[in-house]
This record gives structure tokens, sequence and C-alpha cells, in this order.
């Protein structure tokens, strides 16, 4: 279970903090004091794409997440505000719409589907975690939102799992755990290490010697239009034919010898991946963190040829990054067909290296995309 987080506080800010905007959302909206609660993006620093295969990743929370301000209303309905647009979503049938209203209504009947009663709630949410870019802004919506329909009663991997059947179910992407167990669980200044298989975490401590710089390819993308499910699908169609129910049950890429096409390609690129985040664990606890970079180098190259989730874009911003001293590796982050690279850097060059990363890619983009160094930050919890 995440521990309860405390509020950030705003006196370095010059624009008004999430927190700070969602409860005045709130009071200009609503009646009542409301129950804050928070939830962290994440990102992954190595495993893609094999969380739904039941492989290994090492996700980490970060200092960006979803507010969510709420109190029952007393009514069967929920009465939303945020950052995307207003509504009032009911409770006695799911209506799926195409858009955020999917993701907050989507947890409302999940959490009853799993047997935790939900009631109508006055909610006003706001984030600064950034759409489209890889750092899962979908998973922070959908864990504040559980946390704030049950007030807090349903957590870590509980409300994980919860999340995830919301997005499969009433979402329509058939994502992994890994991006909702990353915000729920959570620790500071450690990143996970997750058996997707098992649900079995444990930390491990980030090296003051790492730093991560995620870089926004400028490119954005959509999950649901089918390119990440007809992944997966190539996925589940090795397994079966290697008569496995998941591909992490496959020891060596040796085994796919009987394959062809796509479900070899994307059975070679999951098998080799969990065989990599092995590595990184290893090179992580060592602080060996030259050898941590040339894994990210090969899981972009694997990400790009053989699961084929890359773009033109991804991949140019890749090589630049990964060309960039300073930088130890570099690879596409997420689910892919757009969003954000994450770099491996030194922190005393952490800032020369993200300007020339940014310099030599705005002349490609025609402006310098959005940036940003993260931390590894606690999971979900209710603020007080």
């Amino acid at each position: 279970m995440a521990a309860r987080s405390n509020e950030p506080s705003d006196s370095a800010m010059t624009t008004p903090s999430p927190s700070n905007i969602v409860q005045t959302r709130f009071k200009d909206a609503f009646a009542g004091t409301p129950r804050l609660f928070r939830a962290p993006g994440r990102i992954n620093i190595i495993g893609e794409h094999v969380d739904y295969a039941g492989g290994k990743v090492m996700p980490a929370a970060i200092d960006f997440a979803c507010w969510v301000a709420a109190r029952p209303n007393g009514q069967n309905r929920l009465r939303v505000i945020s950052d995307l647009g207003d509504g009032e979503l009911p409770l006695d049938m799911f209506e799926r719409h195409g858009d955020w209203r999917d993701y907050v209504a989507g947890m409302a009947f999940a959490l009853r589907d799993a047997g935790h009663p939900v009631v109508g709630h006055d909610l006003a949410i706001a984030s600064d975690v950034p759409m489209g870019a890889g750092v899962s802004s979908s998973a922070a919506l959908e864990v504040a939102v559980g946390l704030a329909l049950t007030g807090g009663a349903v957590t870590g991997k509980q409300l994980a799992v919860v999340a995830q059947a919301a997005e499969n179910h009433y979402v329509g992407m058939a994502c992994g755990i890994m991006d909702q167990f990353a915000s729920a669980c959570g620790v500071e200044g450690h990143a996970l290490v997750l058996d997707c298989s098992s649900l079995h975490a444990r930390p491990i401590a980030m090296p003051d010697t790492a730093c991560f710089l995620i870089v926004d390819s400028g490119v954005k993308h959509r999950h649901t239009s089918g390119g990440y499910a007809s992944r997966r699908a190539d996925c589940e169609t090795a397994a079966k034919a290697l008569g496995v129910s998941l591909l992490a049950e496959i020891a060596s890429v040796d085994a796919l010898a009987g394959l062809s096409g796509n479900p070899l390609k994307r059975a070679r690129h999951v098998v080799s991946e969990i065989a990599r985040t092995s590595a990184a664990e290893q090179a992580l606890a060592t602080s060996d963190l030259a050898h941590l970079g040339q894994l990210l180098n090969q899981s972009h190259a694997s990400l790009s040829s053989d699961m084929e989730v890359s773009t033109p874009e991804v991949d140019r911003l890749t090589a630049i990054a990964q060309a960039t001293p300073g930088v130890y590796g570099a690879r596409m982050m997420g689910g892919g067909f757009g969003g954000s690279i994450i770099a491996l850097a030194a922190p005393s060059a952490a800032e020369a290296a993200l300007d020339a990363i940014l310099t030599t890619y705005a002349q490609d983009l025609g402006h310098r995309p959005g940036a940003f160094v993260v931390r590894a930050a606690a999971g979900a919890g209710e603020v007080l």
C-alpha cells in the first residue's frame, strides 16, 4: 500500500499547482468540503511491451500527478469538472463516449464489478501529467478517481487491478497492468521490479548518480486506434503456437524457431526484453550506468525493428539523445506510436545534455518540444 502523501510546497511556483487548482475548482462548483487524492504518472526504465506477456518491468512513479477533490453528492451520478471538460455521468448504466469520461465512469463500474460499493460523487480533477507523452496520464486519472470514489478504501495492488480492468473493459484499451501498478504502488526514491504474471514487486533504490530525462517527440499517440492491440494479439498468437499461456514462460529466443512473420518478431522482442530487464536490475543495483545505458539502447532497437511501435520522429529523437555527451543511453518509452523517450544521464550532465537534445531536435520539429527531469516519487494516496 502506498503511503499517504504530503502536499508539495508551492513557494517556488509561479503558477498554481494542480492541488490548488483542483480545490479551487471544487469550491467554485460544488458545496461542502472535499477530500483530496493524488496519483502519479510513471516512467518505465526498461521492460516495454512485456507486461501483458507476463514479463518483468521496471517502472517508477514520478513527481507529476493527477489530483482529485471528491465528495459524495447523494445522487446516482458523477458530476465532474476537469481540465478536459465537464460532465454528468450516470451510474445506473455505463455509456461510452470515447474520451476522458470513459476513464472516470469506467472506474466506477469496474469498482462495482469487483464488489466495491460506489455512490454518486462530485469530482474536480486537475493534472500536470503530460498527456500523450508516454508517462501514463490515463493510469494516473484512473487510480486517482478510484481512490476518490472509495474514500481511499481500495489502494495498492487491489486498486491497480481494478484500474486495469476499467481500461480493458470500459475504455476498450487492452493494456497490461504496469502503468496502474506503478501509479498505485510507487515508492519514493525507488524503481519497482514488477513480475507482471504474479504481481510481486519489490523496490530497488535509484542511485544518486542516475538521472532520467523525458523528452516529448511531439507525436501524440492513440493506442485505442488499434496498433497496441494488434501487437498484443501477435504476442498471444505466438504464445499459443508455442504451447504456453504467456510468452514470459519462454526462456530463450532459441525456442522461437517455429514461428514466422509478425508473431516471431513480437515474441523475439518480448523474450529479449525480459532478459534485458533482468540485466538492468543488476546494473541499477550496482550503479553500473554504462551497462544500463547499453541495455536502453538495445531495448529501443528491438522496439523499433521487432515490435515496430516506434516512429521516424521517435527514432530520430532517440538517436540524437544516444549521441549526446553525458547520456548513457536512451529509448522510446510507453506503448509506442509517438510519445516520449527516456534518457539516462548523470545529474551533473543532465541540464547540458537536455539542452543539447532539445536544440538539435528542434531543428527537425520546428520548435523545442516538452521535456523534463523526473525523480522517483511516492505512489497514490490521500493528501491530508
